[in-house]
């Protein structure tokens, strides 16, 4: 895998995943959709810990700086 994502873009995607947890265990949000947005940050947090989005692949989009040589 290549990395496709940026700092930000990682920082960004964790911040989420913590206010999608916290929404879901104090139970603003419950149910089906307190669920969906469980899945949701487990899975911005997987991308953001690897530094790889398949849907940016897929997209073939990139946030990460370009290397200098």
């Amino acid at each position: 895998m290549k990395t496709n994502m940026g700092n930000t873009d990682r920082v960004i995607r964790v911040v989420m995943a913590i206010i999608f947890a916290i929404l879901y265990f104090t139970n603003i949000i419950g149910g089906t959709m307190g669920i969906v947005l469980l899945v949701l940050a487990a899975v911005l947090l997987l991308t953001s810990l690897v530094a790889f989005c398949p849907l940016y692949a897929l997209l073939g989009f990139s946030t990460c700086p370009a290397k200098r040589i």
